[in-house]
């Protein structure tokens, strides 16, 4: 990618995308596993037809490596593992907190990226992700003083941050050598296949459901997944791990904005402080990263 500007255009769109995910959870009446299996069902399914369409995908996915093919399979276990904690963590605490507490990912980004990819930031970088994230804490802090309950799904969150983080970190990896839709593919799939097998041990039902919550799924896969997981994945060639993680606290904002005027859940000036922390920061952090060198 040869113009920053185009990489940081598709970020903000990324970012923009999954903001409506902690929407379509909350709006949809099924379990968590049922929720996360039906968005990785359908965002495989979508993806599946570009995958067999092409001659160079069918072929690098036949020219696989062991190792490509494990790391994609792993890419799969965090990404359901990471759903189904954080859907789980929307039935105890705030669409806005939890959001707020998955993003705090560069908490492990920057660490995973200093001692995994050898990543270096400026004094400017680190005091735009210190801002950034507190201003995340500020606006999730009333959930620590409300209830056990509360914190018990703002703790699943903070564990769902760090597995996708994980998650990531083996896209950035993976990406030098693998394009984009076998990746999302294999990692969907498995993805897919993984949470089926346990929403069945739940002994879950995977039809009875209203149209309003099927929809929800079509949601996530396609404006969440599609638009916004996926668009994070293609990225992963030319930016970081850490980058994108800084990117997702964004994320809050788009939430908090859209959680208002669909859930009618009222923005506090505490959470009005807390996303000027966010921009702020965001800011600082972005302006002093550069894009990577694309991978051939």
């Amino acid at each position: 990618m040869k113009s920053p500007l185009i990489s940081y255009i598709a970020l903000f769109l990324g970012v923009f995308a999954l903001s409506t995910s902690a929407i379509f959870v909350k709006v949809a009446d099924a379990p968590a596993a049922i929720t996360a299996f039906y968005r990785m069902l359908f965002a495989a399914a979508m993806l599946l037809p570009f995958l067999l369409g092409s001659k160079k995908n069918r072929q690098e996915l036949c020219l696989l490596s062991k190792k490509q093919w494990g790391l994609g399979l792993l890419s799969g276990v965090f990404l359901a593992a990471h759903y189904v904690l954080w859907f789980e963590s929307l039935n105890y605490t705030s669409v806005a907190s939890s959001t707020v507490i998955v993003t705090l990912q560069p908490l492990f980004s920057v660490a995973g990226g200093y001692f995994l990819f050898k990543e270096r930031f400026s004094k400017g970088a680190i005091t735009g992700c210190l801002v950034a994230i507190a201003g995340s804490i500020v606006i999730g802090w009333q959930d620590f003083q409300i209830s056990g309950q509360a914190l018990f799904g703002d703790v699943l969150a903070f564990i769902a941050a760090g597995i996708i983080t994980a998650y990531f970190f083996i896209g950035q990896h993976v990406r030098k050598r693998l394009s984009l839709i076998p990746y999302a593919v294999i990692g969907y799939g498995s993805s897919t296949l993984l949470l089926g097998v346990f929403a069945f041990s739940q002994q879950t039902p995977f039809f009875t459901y209203s149209s309003h919550t099927w929809w929800s799924f079509v949601g996530l896969a396609f404006v969440a997944t599609i638009l916004g997981q996926t668009i994070f994945n293609w990225l992963l060639k030319w930016l970081s791990t850490s980058i994108i993680s800084m990117a997702i606290l964004g994320e809050i904002i788009g939430t908090c904005i859209l959680a208002y005027f669909i859930l009618d859940e009222i923005i506090s000036l505490q959470q009005g402080m807390g996303i000027a922390f966010i921009l702020i920061g965001l800011t600082l952090f972005l302006l002093q990263q550069k894009n990577r060198d694309p991978v051939a």
